[in-house]
């Protein structure tokens, strides 16, 4: 005879209660008989069947209850809605611990594992077991009950869970393994030290009300067939329940999700549970009890209770376009270059540079692509000359002078980490340029040396040039400097902390003057004469398993300034998607926004249609953004990712949040590592790069566009002619349509861009303020340097959703006199 066997008889042909004695007696039934009473002792004859527990004595019955208690039990079975408590102040106790710490008492001996453990943290068992070494174990780890068992073993917890009864004082008697004067439980008996009032938790039940937000109960269901149903996984020791693991899910946009092991929380989707071959279980296979409720169950051993969120208010709703509705990639033109860097010339051509080593050995390193000649690849192309370092994981910018000269800074390994290199754009689409970029080390370079710095144009007009690492894989460059040099260069505190984590961080000008710099998973506003901290702002919330996950390189997402529309009064708010996690390299799936001049703002999460790392952003006419490229495994660097994700999807920060995401049409190639995207004067976006530099990803040549639906529509493009195209702050600007209708119109301007590891530097879309009388319609230039910093910008005029062709204007001059710089006669300088 054992316990197991007699209660699993008892419970199995439906009594209430189950009583062993004399060593070898099985006893059941429903009611307790008189003359019967409790006894302080006497159930001392080990089972004949397992030695290390008692199966009650000589004329005393061991009595274990499995429903409802009587007033002749001690056992607290209430409902899952309530529990017991007891108060220290308890009748005298038979075992004391005199060395234990302040407030602890002695609670009574306890029947343990009747139907789990109650308590739910084992400590390591000791051969010198005390009272006093478990209670202090238990206070050091955080609990408020300890209890003691089988002389050695020592458990924890801040309640007494599963439903546990009042064993009679003699069972538990097994002396300490450190003490012989001390008690210490006995075989499934547990002698319970508490301080405070101790909770007494009747035997769980899976919870099925009272849930979070639209969450509804559906089961146990075992674990997937060779793999996780799911793969966002915590593990909450001590606070793991279902509305603690569900709040969690629903806050990253999961619909489905569950428990397991007790501690364990998974987030995914119902289609999940399918896919991996997942089965029904009866709910008395997840039997777990949740340490952060302990009076409900949290799944099992392989199996999960779990839940799905209701259909009737879904937490995101994304599109699913088809047809021309869904845009197309297209082939645009057979590439001479695998480029690490794109920008898009106010001449109306896509420069091209790419790190040494990646082309030909004869490469120069430095390309011009004309779309207007895309259909000729004769002439599509031109070679460019001039370069002298090395540009890998440089920035770009397109200057505020009046020509709007690019610029590229830092690079790989030695003198190439401080290049500073020129290049005057001239020509024209279908008119060859012959300008080449300039160079010169000895005359003109960063103070510090910078591998994977950010670049931007400062509301004052100058360079910002922000981070980096000291070459390849180096010591960071925690600092910041300016262009043209002005003092030295700014440290930067939270640069050094997280480094590696903050390369080619997210640097954009507030309307309200500050700068705002995204970095790992950090964010802040500088101020832009000290780059003192004027505010830190929350953490940017990572994935729902790792709140660490990154959003710049290595850990590489994308990041957009949304369209700020006139008079400019509402707060500007700022998109990061996609990035990946250190370690596991669990990709991210979510974009993330905020508004960083409202005090009161925080991040809000808004679930992807998939995971992406290195993703590309590029922000079209109508002021949605487009998000190309990266893959669904890995992070950033050569060889680290793998599984291209093909697919673009259209963010419209004008839709509700949460339905904001369109899925459009799939690429057949893999754009991975080094791979860019840029808006073109038509409205399409370049797509190219790829140097992964696996064996299962080639490096990619090929250029493609993709044509977004207003392109498809078959409807009319507008067109406008402009004469002004150097635009003073608040100034009016009249413009002549000559197709369209003016009725339907709006004005976009898109700032000039420099596209690599996904950032767009110099991105910004800003819808001025617009008024037509016939074919004469007025543009309203934006107010200030904070709102537009000095720059170049594609003007388009829509037509409803269709664009026209852009034409380059300059707003805010050149406050800088970035003309006249440098002061070199090596660079053509073009003047103010």
């Amino acid at each position: 005879m054992t316990v197991v066997k007699c209660t699993t008889v008892c419970k199995a042909n439906s009594f209430q209660y189950a009583g062993l004695e004399y060593a070898q007696e099985c006893w059941c039934g429903n009611t307790l008989s008189a003359p019967g009473a409790p006894a302080a002792s006497g159930c001392d004859k080990p089972c004949n069947g397992n030695a290390t527990e008692y199966c009650g004595g000589s004329n005393r019955r061991q009595l274990i209850p499995f429903t409802s208690a009587t007033s002749r039990s001690s056992v607290i079975d209430a409902p899952p809605s309530s529990i017991t408590k007891t108060s220290s102040s308890t009748s005298s106790p038979t075992s004391t611990a005199t060395g234990s710490p302040s407030g602890w008492t002695y609670r009574g001996c306890y029947v343990d594992n009747a139907n789990g453990r109650i308590l739910s943290n084992t400590q390591p068992s000791s051969t010198t077991q005390t009272q006093e070494k478990c209670i202090a174990a238990c206070q050091a780890a955080g609990y408020t009950v300890a209890g003691m068992e089988f002389a050695n073993e020592c458990y924890c917890g801040n309640a007494l869970i599963n439903g546990p009864t009042v064993a009679p004082e003699g069972q538990c008697d097994k002396t300490c393994s450190g003490n012989a004067a001390q008690q210490c439980g006995g075989a499934s008996r547990m002698t319970i030290f508490a301080t405070g009032d101790l909770n007494v938790f009747a035997v769980p039940a899976a919870q099925k009300t009272n849930l979070p937000g639209k969450w509804e109960y559906k089961g146990c269901i075992t674990e997937g067939v060779g793999q996780r149903i799911w793969k966002y996984q915590t593990i909450l020791t001590n606070t793991n329940s279902a509305t603690e693991c569900l709040s969690r899910c629903s806050q990253f946009g999961y619909m489905a999700g569950g428990m397991e092991y007790g501690t364990e929380c998974f987030c995914g989707d119902v289609v999940d549970i399918e896919n991996a071959q997942a089965t029904v279980r009866p709910e008395t296979e997840c039997k777990t009890t949740c340490p952060g409720d302990p009076r409900y169950y949290c799944g099992g051993g392989s199996r999960l209770t779990w839940y799905a969120w209701s259909l009737d208010d879904p937490l995101y709703k994304w599109t699913y376009a088809s047809g021309n509705n869904a845009g197309r990639y297209r082939f645009y033109v057979p590439g001479v270059v695998v480029p690490l860097l794109t920008t898009l010339g106010v001449n109306g051509k896509v420069t091209f540079v790419e790190k040494q080593g990646t082309g030909p050995p004869n490469s120069t390193g430095a390309f011009e692509l004309d779309p207007s000649l895309a259909g000729d690849f004769s002439k599509a192309w031109r070679t460019m000359r001039g370069l002298k370092t090395d540009v890998f994981c440089s920035a770009g910018m397109t200057l505020p002078d009046k020509v709007g000269r690019q610029i590229n800074v830092g690079g790989w390994s030695g003198t190439s980490t401080f290049g500073i290199r020129l290049y005057w754009p001239d020509g024209s689409p279908g008119t060859p340029s012959v300008n080449d970029w300039q160079e010169n080390a000895a005359e003109l370079k960063l103070q510090k040396g910078r591998w994977y710095p950010s670049g931007m144009i400062m509301s004052n007009g100058s360079m910002l040039i922000v981070g980096g690492q000291d070459g390849s894989n180096g010591a960071p460059v925690p600092s910041l400097e300016i262009l043209p040099q002005v003092g030295g260069v700014v440290d930067l505190d939270w640069l050094r902390r997280t480094d590696p984590y903050n390369l080619y961080p997210f640097i954009f000008v507030l309307p309200g003057g500050g700068i705002f710099a995204g970095y790992f998973n950090e964010a802040r506003i500088l101020d832009p004469a000290t780059f003192a901290t004027v505010r830190t702002l929350p953490a940017i919330p990572g994935n729902v398993n790792n709140p660490n996950a990154g959003r710049t390189y290595p850990l590489e997402g994308a990041a957009m300034m949304f369209p700020q529309y006139a008079p400019y009064t509402d707060p500007v708010t700022m998109l990061i998607c996609g990035g990946s996690t250190n370690g596991a390299s669990l990709v991210t799936d979510n974009c993330v926004t905020i508004q960083p001049e409202n005090p009161s703002s925080n991040w809000t999460i808004e679930r992807m249609p998939s995971q992406r790392v290195m993703p590309c952003m590029a922000p079209l006419p109508d002021g949605t953004f487009l998000i190309a490229n990266g893959a669904t495994k890995g992070v950033a660097g050569f060889g680290l990712a793998t599984d291209p994700n093909l697919n673009a999807v259209l963010y419209d920060p004008s839709k509700p949040l949460n339905q904001r995401m369109t899925i459009m049409a799939n690429t057949t190639i893999a754009r991975m590592y080094h791979s860019e995207a840029i808006t073109l004067q038509d409205g399409t976006v370049l797509i190219s790069g790829s140097d992964p530099q696996s064996a299962a990803y080639p490096q990619e040549y090929r250029v493609e566009v993709f044509e977004p639906p207003y392109v498809l529509s078959g409807l009319p493009r507008p067109a406008y002619t402009i004469t002004n195209k150097d635009w003073a702050y608040g100034q009016q600007i009249s413009i002549t349509i000559t197709a369209g209708t003016s009725a339907n119109m709006r004005a976009s301007l898109i700032g000039a861009v420099s596209s690599t590891h996904g950032n767009s530097m110099g991105q910004r879309t800003m819808f001025p303020g617009f008024s037509c009388a016939g074919n004469t319609c007025t543009v309203t230039a934006p107010p200030n340097n904070k709102v537009c910093p000095p720059g170049w910008f594609q003007l388009f005029i829509l037509d409803g959703p269709t664009p026209s062709m852009s034409t380059w204007v300059r707003i805010g001059g050149d406050p800088a006199q970035l003309g006249n710089w440098p002061p070199s006669k090596t660079f053509s300088k073009p003047g103010l």
